[in-house]
């Protein structure tokens, strides 16, 4: 999900507006889930290396996560999506990680679509725990590091978006993204809406996907 910062630079907003606009954007994605089918969803909301930015930008984005968990989340629940964590949440502070903890407990149940949400995640330093985890078991294998990724209990990925004109995937499901379908578009987070998404699957559903064969 990238672009905040971008569209609220064009408006002359402060960014903590473009994060806000993003909630917006995500709120009105997950509404439009129900239905279409689709099992898991995946967004990127805090690298690892997100903690390089402003003190005061990194309190903005943990504000919108819990004012989201608190507003969201009756919704959230009665729709009957799952909420997941990768990556390590407990770096955000104690009132951030209770709210996290507390809505993967509420959701825990819930079988309509699994929404993962990326927080203070790395693929790369994801794949080095795997693959420890699969040391210590014995031989390292690719089916073993797979069954340690933080993605061990989702479906496989099957199409990677990526948001305003980036052509990079900057740490995000490396191993996963193996054989998946990459997306680009040139929308910005904020103005990223369900029909968006719709582009994107119409585009994907007209691939062939030969995973290496002719």
């Amino acid at each position: 999900m990238d672009g905040n910062g971008r569209w609220a630079k064009k408006r002359l907003l402060p960014r903590a507006m473009g994060h806000k606009k993003g909630v917006e954007a995500v709120r009105n994605l997950v509404r439009s889930l129900r239905g279409t089918g689709i099992e898991a969803l995946t967004l990127y909301a805090f690298s690892t290396e997100n903690w390089g930015r402003p003190a005061d930008e990194i309190a903005d984005l943990t504000a919108l996560m819990k004012h989201f968990i608190r507003s969201d989340l009756d919704e959230i629940a009665e729709a009957g999506v799952r909420l997941n964590i990768i990556g390590d949440h407990s770096a955000f502070d104690e009132e951030a990680v209770a709210l996290i903890e507390g809505a993967i407990a509420r959701t825990a149940d819930n079988r309509e679509v699994v929404l993962t949400i990326a927080l203070n995640y790395g693929s790369q330093a994801e794949i080095v725990r795997a693959a420890r985890a699969a040391a210590a078991e014995g031989e390292v294998t690719e089916e073993a590091i797979a069954r340690h990724l933080d993605t061990a209990d989702l479906p496989p990925l099957d199409l990677l978006i990526r948001t305003s004109g980036e052509l990079r995937l900057s740490n995000f499901l490396l191993w996963q993204a193996a054989y998946a379908e990459l997306y680009f578009t040139d929308v910005l987070w904020p103005d990223f809406k369900p029909e968006h998404l719709r582009q994107a699957i119409e585009h994907f559903s007209g691939r062939e996907r030969r995973y290496g064969g002719r």
